[in-house]
């Protein structure tokens, strides 16, 4: 397997859904072919609503909860048959489950660990989907958002990662999520694949006419 080094930083504040523009769109993979002349790495850009659907935790909470409804039932004084328990019990996890599944309830009862742990698994999924792993001389660059999980990395390939200290690709992180909290995800891409092209042209300047890889931003579908 590849050797990588990898940054990440849960954002705070950024709402599930960001609307993209066609010209941010355009935009984006005009900057990323713009940077890819400049240098022999291969920068790709990912953008995920989120990394997982996270089904069966709330659902676990509406069991959970429906599980106690006896007991408040009976501490409310209410006497019931054991027909009528169950009906409640019924309903009540019907109506948990459906309000949990509401994404701005349901991100808040997935555990931070299991929300961080869920994006950075599908950015390596990414980094590996869209070939980043086969570059030639290993120069493989990933920007991976995750809206849901808030959640931002940037992944390097081996060749990469001998060669620039974490330091320079933490900054550009630090930066990008003062945008995303600003709700500026848009000029915080941009800005961020700017930068990222700066460190790689003067790491790796361009010695060869090629492009392996997709310019355009990636979007993946709903999990």
């Amino acid at each position: 397997f590849w050797r990588r080094r990898s940054l990440r930083w849960l954002v705070t504040g950024v709402k599930r859904q960001i609307m993209i523009s066609k010209q941010f769109f355009h935009t984006l993979q005009a900057k990323v072919r713009e940077a890819e002349l400049e240098t022999d790495a291969e920068l790709v850009t990912v953008l995920a609503p989120a990394s997982d659907g996270y089904r069966y935790i709330p659902t676990l909470w509406a069991a959970l909860l429906a599980m106690l409804t006896p007991l408040l039932v009976f501490q409310l004084g209410f006497w019931l048959g054991w027909y009528e328990i169950l009906l409640v019990q019924w309903s009540v996890w019907l109506l948990l489950s459906l309000l949990f599944h509401w994404t701005p309830i349901k991100m808040r009862l997935i555990p931070k660990k299991v929300r961080q742990h869920r994006a950075a698994l599908m950015a390596r999924l990414q980094f590996v989907e869209q070939g980043l792993h086969r570059t030639r001389d290993r120069l493989g660059v990933l920007i991976f958002v995750s809206v849901a999980e808030h959640y931002v990395e940037i992944l390097v390939d081996d060749g990469i990662a001998q060669h620039i200290d974490n330091a320079q690709w933490q900054q550009i992180i630090d930066d990008f999520v003062v945008r995303v909290r600003n709700k500026e995800v848009e000029q915080g891409f941009l800005e961020c694949v700017e930068r990222t092209s700066a460190i790689l042209t003067d790491a790796f300047p361009a010695t060869r006419d090629q492009n392996e890889l997709p310019d355009s931003l990636i979007i993946l579908d709903k999990p």
